[in-house]
Order: C-alpha cells, then structure tokens, then sequence
C-alpha cells in the first residue's frame, strides 16, 4: 500500500469532517438532491467526453494510487546487471532460460527480442514505441480526471443557482432563508471538495507513478540495448545508475558492497 496516499487520505477527510462538526449541525451538509446534482451531473458530462473505454479505464486506474509500484530501479537495474555478466560468459542464446524468470512482461519481451536475434536498431523502435503508447494511455486517464476535476464545481455552481432560485420562491417567509441559502451553498461545497480533495489528488498520484514507470521502462532500454551490444556489465551498470537519485545510488552502491 501507499503510505502516502493512505495517509493524505485520513487527514484530508479527518479536517472535512472537523470542520462540519465545528459549524454545529453535520445534518446541515447532506442533502440528496444536491449530491445527485453535483456528483452525477459532474459525471455524466464527463462521460460525454470521452468513449466509453476510457471511463472504464479510468475507474480501473483508482487501484493504482493506492499502490506501491511493483517494480522497483535497483532491482531492476541488478537484473539487468546479472543478465548482461551471463550474456557476456555464454553468450546472448544462453538468455532464453533466464527470460522466463522475469516478471516484468515489458523486460521479458525485449529479452525474447534480443535472444531471437532481431536487429538493435528494430528492438529499440518496439521498446520505444511501447513506452509512448503506455504515455498516452497514462496521458488519457489523467485528462479524464482533470476533466471531472473541472466538471465538479461547475456542476455545484448550477446546483447553487437551483437552490437559490428555490430560496426566492420563498422569501415571503424569512424563517427558511437560513435553511435554503445553507442547502444552496452545499452543492458548492460538495464540487469543490470533490475537485480538490479526490480528483486533482488522482491526476497528480497518477502523473507521478506513470512518470516513473517510463524513466524505469527507459533504463530497461538503455539496459537491454547494452546487453545486446556486449557491452562491458560494470560499464552498463555504471550507466544505469544515473538514472536514479542520489539517494537511491546511495543506498544501491551500499547493498551491493554488502554483498560482495
């Protein structure tokens, strides 16, 4: 699990609720009709937008940001190591047996590439367009929140003016213009905390894992493309660790000095 996410999560509805206890009656901020009205307008138009793939998918994705990636650089970056030390003893053919312990399917394909003898030249376009196919797919799941982010407020705009004009038709009694203009400001409040608190939370989560999954799909480029050049392993290795951080090199150099 995310800590992070999980975290932010419990905080963020932690303050919401604080905040509805401290105004006096939480019962003032649930109204049915204004949830069906910001929530499902905000999402219908949303639906309009986009092919009905992409809804799916963007429900789909609502998992990820609750999860830490399953693949982490250093590993990765041991595997392709340890794979290049066996290409370079035996020989590229020798890789096949060694490809089918893999568990990324991204790597293991590539491997497979590399072992059949396909040109570097070919198995780098593949790789190449596989990272920006994923990009886009990425790119469209968070264009769809950024979208409902966007929808959510508007839509409790247009259910603040249904409440108000609802209020007007009243005025001849003054006890309800309290109540009415309450109920009227709740759709406001549902649109923004729905933007603020769960989409635009959504989009950013989303932009940071699919950013590091393309910089961890590169190095594995970067990482085959050597191997299948036969090049020097420590040379690779060397190369591969400019793509992490300076903490993480850190920490890399140190489990691996621990394991010698």
């Amino acid at each position: 699990m995310d800590l992070a996410t999980i975290i932010g999560l419990i905080g963020g509805i932690g303050v919401v609720i604080y905040g509805m206890y401290s105004g006096g009656d939480v019962s003032t901020y649930i109204d049915v009709g204004s949830i069906i009205v910001t929530v499902v307008g905000g999402f219908m138009c949303t639906v309009m937008s986009f092919p009905l793939s992409e809804t799916i998918r963007a429900f789909k994705a609502i998992p990820l940001i609750f999860r830490e990636p399953k693949a982490s650089a250093m590993d990765t970056i041991r595997t392709l190591v340890e794979l290049s030390q066996k290409a370079r003893r035996e020989g590229l053919l020798a890789l096949e047996s060694a490809q089918n312990e893999l568990q990324d399917d991204f790597l293991k394909k590539a491997m497979e590439l590399v072992v059949d003898g396909i040109e570097a030249e070919i198995v780098k376009t593949t790789m190449q367009l596989d990272i920006d196919s994923m990009a886009i797919r990425h790119q469209n799941t968070q264009e769809y929140y950024k979208t409902l982010s966007g929808q959510f407020p508007s839509w409790g705009f247009i259910g603040t003016l249904l409440g108000l004009i609802n209020m007007l038709r009243t005025l001849n009694d003054p006890s309800t213009i309290g109540s009415n203009m309450a109920l009227a400001l709740v759709t406001t409040f549902y649109g923004t905390v729905l933007s603020n608190f769960v989409c635009n939370p959504i989009v950013n989560k989303l932009a940071t894992n699919s950013a590091e999954e393309i910089r961890l799909r590169e190095m594995m480029m970067e990482g085959v493309l050597s191997i299948q050049s036969g090049e020097n392993p420590r040379l690779m290795e060397h190369k591969l660790k400019t793509f992490l951080s300076p903490e993480q090199r850190a920490q890399y150099e140190a489990t691996v000095k621990g394991s010698e």
